[in-house]
């Protein structure tokens, strides 16, 4: 087999065990990225690249920041001030999705996730709901979020580089006109119907849900302690939203952040060890061999361009949005949202070149469907962060995140062709 026919069939079996769950999904992600190795579609230095890749520093990193928070039990009184306010589950989802989206759209998404899963596992311990029924949708509104301004997510500026190498740009907000309606009827789908979908609950024997777990008293714990995690993480955020400004980046920030947790005496170096989460590391380490495959392989770009060639030389300009949409939803599921972006953002191009469509509309379905990575825990960062810390499986992420796509698809796509017709009279 060539190396696209072996990575087409790591893609297969990799979907295949992350829905059948019956090898632990990071054991999965070693096997494909060890036969991708094995079979010489990548070399080791490349397979192995997604190990040290800067999203896992960054992961590693506010694991420690973030496991400060608990060990001092600041999270707890964290929680406890978010309560007084949000009495009932379906409050708490409305004003977790409601911040971390309006803050991803400023932050990094991955970033905005990275500092507040902690917050939010304080706020489930001290509302005592499952930390399984809101950590989900955290991350999905991270990723909602993350369309809301240029900066917003990796993809957004991938499309923006090559729509000013043809001459054209987006503006600072002008994908909130799509994000801004999904963010909001995002949460509202959540609300009314999407949070009895999620994994766990007050009926059911969580093992992650506070309610079942015994009490920590943190009284203890110096007040220095908690005050100096607290302060560390807000100079992190503070320091991530500045990055631009300040030129360091995101896994630096977060680095120095961990770093100044040990050195201040807030955690010791065994505690920061405990606080990170190995899995994590694994999954995404090891998926990130099987994206880098699908795109240098041409593999990923083959499915796409197979598809296209289906719709025939003049397809309707509909029917064209909602293939290419498509298209970036399925990616963005098994690849990186910011991969699937920069593979198909050059081809998104050459349709457009090849029928006369407006690139900034084919741009925009692209990164609009490539943000949509809800129906899966690899499917970007910030769902792999929360994998175990919610206690979730494969198929909670299917159950929870596919209908939520299709929310996102009813309602962007009909705004993509107002807002961004294919074929502008």
């Amino acid at each position: 087999m060539n190396p696209m026919e072996i990575t087409l069939l790591m893609l297969l079996f990799a979907a295949v065990m992350f829905v059948w769950e019956k090898i632990p999904l990071a054991l999965t992600s070693v096997i494909v990225c060890l036969t991708l190795v094995l079979t010489g579609v990548l070399d080791t230095k490349v397979a192995f690249n997604g190990f040290v890749n800067t999203n896992v520093i960054l992961f590693v990193a506010m694991f420690i920041v973030g496991g400060a928070l608990f060990e001092t039990g600041m999270a707890n009184k964290i929680g406890g001030l978010v309560t007084r306010f949000a009495k009932t589950e379906r409050q708490l989802i409305i004003a977790i999705m409601l911040i971390v989206g309006l803050l991803s759209g400023v932050l990094s998404n991955t970033g905005t996730a990275a500092v507040l899963i902690p917050v939010v596992i304080g706020i489930a311990a001290k509302s005592g709901f499952a930390r399984s029924r809101l950590l989900m949708p955290l991350v999905f509104a991270a990723a909602m979020g993350g369309n809301l301004t240029l900066i917003g997510a990796p993809g957004n500026l991938i499309a923006q580089s090559a729509l000013q190498q043809i001459g054209q740009e987006f503006s600072f907000f002008e994908y909130a006109k799509i994000g801004l309606p999904m963010l909001l009827c995002g949460i509202a789908f959540f609300a009314l119907f999407g949070h009895r979908l999620l994994p766990g609950g007050n009926n059911t024997a969580d093992p992650y849900d506070p309610t079942h777990a015994p009490k920590i008293d943190y009284s203890d714990v110096p007040k220095w302690k908690q005050y100096t995690s607290l302060a560390i993480l807000l100079a992190t955020i503070v320091g991530m939203v500045f990055e631009r400004s300040i030129g360091i980046p995101l896994h630096i920030i977060g680095s120095i952040g961990a770093v100044l947790i040990v050195l201040t005496g807030v955690l010791t170096e065994k505690q920061a060890y405990k606080a990170i989460d190995s899995q994590t590391i694994f999954i995404f380490g090891g998926t990130l061999s099987l994206a880098t495959a699908l795109e240098s392989t041409g593999a990923g770009a083959a499915v796409a361009t197979s598809i296209m060639g289906l719709l025939g030389d003049t397809p309707s300009p509909v029917l064209l949005l909602v293939v290419i949409f498509a298209i970036a939803c399925v990616l963005t599921n098994f690849m990186s949202n910011t991969a699937t972006t920069a593979l198909l953002v050059p081809i998104g191009l050459s349709i457009a070149a090849s029928i006369g469509a407006d690139p900034r509309a084919v741009l925009m379905a692209i990164v609009i469907g490539g943000s949509c990575a809800y129906a899966t825990p690899i499917g970007m960062p910030a769902n792999t962060m929360v994998l175990a810390a919610g206690g979730y499986r494969f198929m909670d992420y299917v159950r929870a995140g596919l209908p939520l796509i299709f929310v996102s698809g009813a309602v962007s796509i009909p705004l993509l062709l107002i807002f961004f017709p294919f074929f502008p009279s």
